[in-house]
């Protein structure tokens, strides 16, 4: 088996009440041959498969249930670029430029979602929204000061709000909060399904239900063996399974977590003040966006672990728990749930995916561990590995591959001391 499989997500998430596009899928009975192979129909996939392809690479993109049949279909999709790890924290793990340049790249990423999805025309309710940070365990007042003048001074606007600013124009009680800018909320189906059909326009093709059980490289291709039979021969081949890591894949600084969600019912005049984002600076953390339609959405509650059985058998509790932390903050809504899930999401030690070359695996690519940032992390994977593909250094690539900070830096330190 090529990946570990798992079961991703339980029970009905709110994006399923809304329609999506048709996306041809077609059944695999025959080898096939192309440049790309891009395992991972979500979004991940879709955003790789339409640059590739629009890069005028011959794309054939596989997966093993369907199109938006994994973690897509469970994200919350609030489209940050404010990293899970806070940056005053992550530079204590890997220097203050290293982290600088992964905060600045998150923010170019989602900029790079932005306007290629309005260039594409794909409608999927994008708007942009501010994020509240409140003060948690995490970073308490002090900290998110000092936070602010990090982020202000790596060039991202942040205004710090004190515990009396926060109150009067939000009407939260916490000690202090940041005020980031340019968010981005939006439905993942929609957006997954409207990049998919813009690769299908540029000659991709997509097939399931496809499990790939086995990768065999040459000096010049990679073998990708399939279930029921078919080989699929490439160039390159890409693993955007999100969560179901390729078996292949070093894990360490890995984890896989559960997390829940809940969506209330539409009350659109009961919402707080400018509908920015919120989430806090703890551990785990809660986060809260609203939809198009009014409905708010409350997710949270991680649990450190993946087992499906035992994350199910948590939602009744669970819900419970995200309905009361959300009338605590928020006391005007009606916390009534008519969706809810629970999903599999994996995050690592810095916040940071893991995007690159498989080790020992020639001309096979992974993504993984995208934490909360994972519609934001697929459009970095796809600028990454898009730049490979064309034969470009994409200068931040290392900061996404385990281990190419420390022997960048030992090469600086064997530099500066000749």
């Amino acid at each position: 088996m090529a990946t570990i499989k798992r079961d991703l997500r339980t029970g009905k998430s709110v994006w399923h009440e809304r329609r999506v596009h048709h996306v041809a899928v077609h059944p695999l009975r025959r080898d096939l041959s192309t440049d790309v192979l891009v395992v991972g129909a979500g979004v991940s996939g879709a955003l790789i498969a339409e640059l590739l392809a629009a890069n005028h690479h011959r794309v054939v993109i596989v997966d093993r249930r369907g199109v938006c049949k994994g973690s897509t279909a469970a994200s919350t999709a609030l489209v940050l670029y404010q990293i899970d790890e806070p940056l005053i924290r992550l530079a204590r793990k890997i220097g203050e430029t290293d982290a600088v340049r992964a905060w600045r790249r998150s923010h170019q990423a989602l900029q790079g979602l932005v306007a290629r999805t309005r260039a594409l025309g794909i409608v999927c309710g994008a708007k942009r929204r501010d994020t509240l940070y409140l003060a948690g365990d995490l970073l308490n007042a002090s900290g998110l000061r000092r936070e602010a003048e990090a982020r202000r001074a790596a060039g991202l606007e942040t205004a710090y709000l004190t515990s009396a600013t926060l109150s009067d124009r939000f009407g939260i009680s916490r000690a202090a909060a940041l005020l980031g800018y340019c968010d981005l909320e939006l439905d993942p189906r929609q957006l997954t399904v409207g990049h998919l059909r813009a690769a299908e326009r540029r000659g991709a093709k997509i097939y399931a239900p496809v499990d790939v059980t086995e990768v065999v490289t040459t000096v010049t291709w990679v073998h990708a063996r399939t279930r029921a039979g078919p080989i699929i021969r490439c160039r390159q081949l890409i693993f955007a399974t999100g969560y179901e890591l390729p078996k292949a894949v070093p894990t360490a600084g890995h984890r896989i977590t559960s997390t829940y969600a809940i969506a209330t019912k539409r009350q659109p005049r009961r919402l707080w003040p400018e509908r920015c984002f919120i989430w806090e600076a703890a551990h785990p953390y809660l986060y809260m966006r609203a939809t198009n339609e009014g409905r708010v959405i409350v997710g949270g509650e991680d649990e450190p672990f993946s087992d499906e059985a035992a994350r199910d058998a948590l939602l009744p509790s669970k819900i419970e728990a995200l309905r009361r932390k959300l009338a605590e903050l928020q006391p005007q809504l009606d916390t009534t749930p008519e969706f809810a899930w629970a999903g599999t999401f994996g995050d690592t030690d810095t916040g940071l995916p893991t995007i690159g070359e498989i080790p020992g695996l020639k001309n096979c690519w992974a993504v993984l561990g995208f934490g909360g940032n994972g519609i934001t992390y697929s459009r970095l994977a796809a600028e990454i590995i898009g730049t490979a593909l064309a034969g470009g250094i994409d200068l931040d690539a290392e900061l996404y591959v385990p281990g190419s900070l420390e022997m960048s830096r030992r090469r600086r330190a064997k530099r500066l001391s000749v």
